[in-house]
């Protein structure tokens, strides 16, 4: 017998033998929220894409070699400015994906009980092709979800 100080927490005894602790995932409402965001992203945020572009990409001149501070300081600011332009290509590319493999995994499980039959590694794929790498790896051989 396991003496109860190493037996953990009383809420996390049972894990993995009830149902308490499954972890399902709702398909339709993933699909759902995915194409919400994908319309959020096409109606508030593309529309302010070329302004954005436009201001990211404007770049100011070159300091004299003298202040050295004012040069250090654009250094980093042309590569922050790099970066967040990145980002704000990725969130609606991102995004996209997103909602992309969504629909996928809606079609592929539409007609079945998707809770029984769908697998980590079938959501992985549909991410996979859409180029969103796995976040995390499944915690069982069979990916079983």
């Amino acid at each position: 017998m396991i003496p109860e100080e190493d037996l953990g927490p009383a809420w996390l005894r049972d894990y993995g033998t009830t149902d308490f602790g499954a972890i399902e995932a709702d398909i339709r409402a993933m699909e759902q929220f995915a194409a919400k965001l994908a319309a959020n992203v096409k109606d508030s945020y593309a529309p302010h894409l070329a302004n954005v572009t436009t201001s990211m990409s404007t770049r100011l001149p070159d300091p004299p070699g003298q202040f050295v501070e004012l040069t250090s300081f654009l250094t980093a600011h042309n590569e922050a400015q790099d970066v967040t332009h990145q980002n704000v290509y990725n969130y609606a590319n991102g995004t996209q994906s997103f909602a992309t493999a969504a629909a996928d995994i809606s079609k592929q499980y539409s007609g079945s009980d998707a809770f029984a039959h769908a697998k980590v590694s079938d959501v992985n794929k549909a991410f996979d092709r859409v180029g969103i790498p796995d976040a995390i790896a499944p915690t069982t051989p069979e990916g079983d979800v």
